[in-house]
Parts: structure tokens; C-alpha cells; sequence
């Protein structure tokens, strides 16, 4: 009976996981059409809406102050009760610290001014939405109900964006009309996600905790929960600042520009937003009860498979982007953006190559490390942006040196502490050898002759490159997933 619920639980997790890949993959293909050929007819406009974004990224996580980590951390700790009025205690923490903000966001204005307050206002109330659904999220998490919140978050402001953005450019509405639009979505997205998470899971509501801290330590949970909290706006501070620096210190449009280029290398990192959201609990679960050697096979195949689909992935943007970029009305403001993905592009390739680094150490006693990291790497990212924007003339493809070299020192002090500490590498000779099909493939095909159609050239250099790397993956058997989907598909349709 126990290895029939494991097993359950198992097929449920991969079926979750693949509900949840394609609809990031909606989000991401709704966002890469709009990058295309909607946001660079007005990049202005784009650079205040990332800029915004960027704002709400680092004020959510002020209002959530790790409350979301700490539900997933303890959960598996607590009987059914008690997971409620854990659940209800982060709630209440989140309503009193968003109104917390709202005084510091008040105070620091009457106090000192600021030319672009009227952002921070229409920031706020998004970041208040996305704090509950982070904290909604997590619970949807432990129910293994992820899919439809995350069709909400992902979808719906991908969808409400193009549309205002086209009014606005259209003169169909103003600014501040279209900002507000773009809040609202925000504040229906919390709704959708409450009234679905509730039909799951009923917590009541109390406002008695002292029974939930007889059980749980007060102590242990306010030490996890800001040490989670400062992890994770360190780490937007290490990796999202760039929006801050390019807006305040360089222009709008540069923001628009590059914010058109990471949404675009962020392609890569879907899958891998999926799987390490939905592998979250089991990785808790494996380190609550020590069981080190799923750990360490889930860790390396978790590290293979995703460094197998965003070198596909980044190969195809290596090899086919100039030519697809020549195809679109707007080619020569997209041009622009191309050295921003190609830097960014291989950032996002790096953090997910290495695994689920982060969520080991979040949830295992030594959490506090990842605090001791972003901290540092907070002042060596910052330190990189004035160096390149001060100190040479690389503009905006500076800023993205700066986010890759951030990104790099990151991921080996956390690869160099997990080996010290737990004793494994996500890396293996598979691994190795996966890297030099990708390298092989890529400079082989690069050094093709070109047709002199951009169209043929596209379709011609993205599809052998495709072809190649997924062969030479399933015929050496270097990724594991990848030969069971294969063999499936070749079972199906009776070739094997």
C-alpha cells in the first residue's frame, strides 16, 4: 500500500509538472509574440513596465518576509490543524506587513520625494497581490493542484499586457489608465487563485496560534522565515537590479530594450521553473528524513535534463535568431536586443544546469548560507553595474555582463558548499559529455554555408541542430527522460 501511494503521488507529481511546463510555455509563447512585434513599436512604454516589475520584485517579498518558504518547509512537520492555523498565520503576517510598506512607501515620499511615485503606487498594490499568491502558490504546492494558479499568474498578464499596450500606442488610452488596467489584472489574478485553493483546502479561520507553536518552534520558524526572507530579495537584488540601474541611470527605452531581451532568454528557464516548483516538497521530504541517495540521483537527473533542453533551446537562439529577426517588420529595433539574449541567455543556462542548488539549501539546516551569498553577491552585482555603465561604453549589454558574472560567482559558491556539505555534484561524465555534443554541434552547423534565404536558413540550422543534439542525447543515453519519451513515442506510433 505504501509504494502504491508513493507511486501515485509520483504519477501525479510528473503530470502536474507537465501541465505546469506547458502552460509556462503558453505564457512564455504569448510573451515572446509580443516581444516581437507589439513592444518594440513603443520600448518607452515597455521600460516603465519593467521597470514597475522590477519595483514589485522587490517589494513582495518584503510583505510574504519568507512566510511562503517557512509553509513549505514545516508542512510535512504538522498534523492537518495545524497546517491550517500555519496557513492563517501567514495570511494575517502578510495583511500587516503590506500595510507596513504602504506607511514606509508614504513616509519616504512626504520625507524625501521621488520623481517616479506615481510607479511605485501602482507597483504596490501588485505587489500586495503577488504576496498572497506566492503564499497560495506554496499551498497549491502541497496539494499537488499547481496547474490552474499557475495558468492564472502566467497567462492572464500576458494576455492583458499586448492589449493595453496596443490601446496605448493606438491612442486609445493614456498612460495611467493603462497602468491601472495592468493592476487590475493583478488583483483578479489573487482572487481566481484564492477561490481555487480554497475549493482544496479549507482552512477556517483563527486567530489562536498558541497551540501551533506548541508544536512548532517560534524560534526555528522566525529564524527560517527571514532567513528565507532575506535569500530571496537578496536575490532579486543580485539579479533583477538591472531594471533599476538601466531606468534611473540610462533611460526608459534601454530598459524597454533590454527587458524585450530577457524575456526572451527567459524562455530557457521554464522548465525548470516547473519541475523545481513542483519537486519543492520532495526535496523537504528527502532532507527531513535524510534519505541522501533519491536526493542525489533526483539532483542529477533533475541538473541533466534541464541543461539538455536549455542547450537545445539556446542553440536555436544562437544559431536562428539573426535570421528570424531579419524576417519581422521590426528587425532593426529587435537587432538591438540580440547581444542581451545571447549574454542572458547563457546566464539562464548556467543557473538551471546546476540543479535545484537553491531549494537543498533552503530547505536543510543550512539554510542561512544562501542569505550569506546573496548578500555578497548583492554588492559584487551592484559594484559590476556602476563599473559598466560609468566606466565603459558598453551600455545595456554591460548591465547583462554584469547579471552573468553574478549569476556565475552564485552558482559555483552554492555547487562548492553542496559538495562540502552534502558530498555531491549535480555533474557526471554524461553531463560532460552532453556539454560536447552541444559545443560539437553547435560550431558545426554555425560554419554551414547559408542559402541566402534568411527563411531557409532558419528552418535549415535551428532543425539540424535539433535533430543532432536530441539524437546523439537518446542514441548515448546521456539523459534519462529523454530516452523514456522517445521509446514511448516510438511504442505509440508502432516504429519500435
Amino acid at each position: 500500500m505504501l509504494q502504491y501511494n508513493f507511486n501515485l503521488k509520483s504519477s501525479n507529481l510528473h503530470k502536474q509538472a507537465l501541465f505546469f511546463t506547458i502552460i509556462n510555455y503558453a505564457g512564455t509563447a504569448i510573451g515572446i509574440i509580443s516581444a516581437l512585434f507589439i513592444y518594440p513599436l513603443d520600448f518607452a512604454f515597455s521600460g516603465t513596465i519593467k521597470f514597475i516589475d522590477t519595483i514589485v520584485q522587490l517589494l513582495y517579498p518584503i510583505m510574504v518576509l519568507g512566510a511562503s518558504h517557512a509553509l513549505i518547509r514545516f508542512y510535512p512537520l504538522l498534523e492537518t490543524e495545524k497546517r491550517k492555523h500555519l496557513f492563517n498565520y501567514s495570511v494575517l503576517s502578510i495583511a500587516a506587513l503590506s500595510i507596513i510598506v504602504l506607511g514606509g512607501i508614504i513616509l519616504y515620499n512626504l520625507l524625501f520625494g521621488y520623481e517616479y511615485i506615481k510607479y511605485i503606487y501602482i507597483a504596490f498594490p501588485i505587489g500586495v497581490s503577488l504576496a498572497f499568491v506566492e503564499l497560495f502558490r506554496k499551498q497549491a504546492q502541497d496539494i499537488q493542484k499547481l496547474a490552474l494558479p499557475t495558468l492564472y499568474e502566467k497567462i492572464i498578464p500576458k494576455v492583458v499586457l499586448p492589449v493595453v499596450f496596443l490601446l496605448l500606442v493606438y491612442n486609445y488610452l493614456q498612460e495611467t489608465p493603462a497602468l491601472l488596467i495592468y493592476m487590475a489584472c493583478y488583483i483578479l489574478i489573487l482572487l481566481l487563485i484564492g477561490f481555487y485553493i480554497y475549493k482544496y483546502f479549507k482552512p477556517g479561520f483563527t486567530m489562536r496560534f498558541k497551540p501551533l507553536f506548541e508544536t512548532l518552534s517560534r524560534k526555528d520558524y522566525y529564524n527560517y522565515s527571514l532567513y528565507s526572507f532575506a535569500a530571496s530579495l537578496g536575490s532579486l537584488l543580485a539579479f533583477r537590479i538591472d531594471g533599476l540601474f538601466i531606468f534611473n541611470l540610462i533611460s526608459e527605452e534601454a530598459n524597454g530594450i533590454y527587458g524585450n531581451g530577457s524575456t526572451m532568454a527567459a524562455t530557457l528557464q521554464v522548465p525548470a521553473v516547473g519541475l523545481f516548483a513542483l519537486y519543492a516538497p520532495l526535496i523537504s521530504d528527502y532532507i527531513a528524513s535524510g534519505n541522501m541517495a533519491d536526493l542525489k540521483t533526483k539532483y542529477r537527473e533533475t541538473a541533466r535534463l534541464l541543461f539538455f533542453i536549455g542547450g537545445v533551446l539556446l542553440s536555436c537562439i544562437y544559431l536562428g535568431i539573426d535570421d528570424l529577426f531579419s524576417l519581422l517588420p521590426a528587425k532593426e529595433a529587435l537587432k538591438e536586443t540580440i547581444p542581451i539574449i545571447y549574454i542572458l541567455g547563457f546566464s539562464v543556462l548556467l543557473n538551471i544546469a546546476t540543479g535545484f542548488n537553491t531549494e537543498m539549501i533552503s530547505y536543510s539546516k543550512y539554510y542561512r548560507f544562501n542569505m550569506i551569498t546573496i548578500v555578497s553577491l548583492i554588492f559584487l552585482n551592484v559594484g559590476l553595474n556602476f563599473f559598466f555603465i560609468y566606466k565603459t561604453d558598453l551600455g545595456i549589454t554591460g548591465v547583462a555582463y554584469a547579471s552573468l558574472i553574478a549569476m556565475a560567482v552564485f552558482n559555483i559558491a552554492k555547487l562548492w558548499f553542496i559538495k562540502v556539505k552534502f558530498g555531491m555534484l549535480p555533474f557526471d561524465r554524461k553531463f560532460m559529455l552532453l556539454a560536447l555534443v552541444f559545443v560539437l554541434s553547435g560550431i558545426g552547423i554555425y560554419l554551414l554555408p547559408d542559402t541566402g534565404s534568411h527563411l531557409l536558413d532558419l528552418i535549415y540550422k535551428t532543425g539540424l541542430s535539433v535533430a543532432v543534439n536530441v539524437f546523439a542525447a537518446y542514441r548515448l543515453k546521456l539523459v534519462y527522460q529523454v530516452n523514456v519519451w522517445i521509446d514511448k513515442t516510438l511504442r505509440y506510433t508502432g516504429i519500435k
